[in-house]
């Protein structure tokens, strides 16, 4: 079986890899694709895939928009932390929809369930199935585990103000002004935070929404944020992420 991976966090991809070959070593994952754009030339340019495993928000675009671009013959194992696009997932040869993190036992039970598609004569999905798919327990952590010299102390994520990464490691800074290294990195936050909470600004900084004191508007629409705790260094939204930011900001 040939299978290509589309997600564009790198972190995600060589995790989702990683539990393919544990569910079946005999895949062959032929290419791992970031985008919108570089998936349909790839598709265009190769012979496409036994498989797909297909992120949904991708850096670009949502990941539907390949289906506009290009015919796609591939089954798709779809891969997301929202919930929201499920019914629309199954109308393009969709076998599963997986939420993340994505559980090793699932996996493997949707690759099975690929396997044996044509022999079950499987062409839609089950509406019970969906129905479980529509209402998951989505959970975010409620605490992290944090080292203070040789002990190990929890912290609350109610009582954190942001997180930022720096020489390669995650700190978190308390509401109270303490900060705390962390074993995760702010691509791993991504699946673990409420993102009505706390929302990555750029490539540094991923800040919880109560630890904003002001925004300043500058010039070509560049925002500047004012954190409580202050930041050591000026703080700004990326430019791409500004429209987005804003939405986040109106409760959108």
């Amino acid at each position: 079986m040939k299978t290509i991976i589309i997600e564009d966090e790198e972190f995600a991809a060589r995790r989702l890899e990683n539990l393919i070959k544990e569910c079946d070593p005999t895949i062959e994952i032929v290419a791992k694709l970031q985008s919108v754009k570089e998936s349909v030339v790839w598709l265009k340019t190769n012979t496409q895939p036994d498989l797909i495993f297909l992120d949904i928000q991708l850096e670009d675009d949502l990941s539907f928009s390949i289906f506009e671009q290009v015919k796609v013959q591939s089954k798709i194992i779809f891969t997301t932390a929202f919930d929201e696009y499920a019914i629309k997932a199954f109308k393009h040869n969709s076998i599963d929809y997986l939420l993340k993190p994505i559980n090793k036992d699932e996996l493997c039970n949707a690759i099975n369930k690929y396997k044996n598609w044509d022999k079950s004569g499987n062409k839609v999905i089950d509406a019970e199935e969906l129905r479980k798919l529509l209402n998951p327990q989505q959970t975010y952590r409620e605490r992290f585990m944090v080292s203070v010299g040789d002990k190990l102390k929890s912290i609350q994520v109610a009582d954190i103000a942001y997180f930022f990464s720096t020489a390669g490691i995650t700190f978190v800074v308390m509401n109270n002004k303490s900060q705390y290294s962390i074993d995760f990195s702010l691509d791993n936050l991504k699946e673990m935070l409420n993102p009505k909470e706390f929302f990555r600004v750029n490539r540094q900084y991923y800040i919880g929404l109560k630890s904003i004191d002001k925004v300043v508007v500058y010039p070509k629409s560049r925002l500047k944020l004012v954190l409580n705790p202050p930041t050591e260094t000026d703080l700004f939204v990326s430019i791409d992420k500004a429209p987005e930011f804003k939405q986040w900001m109106d409760g959108e």
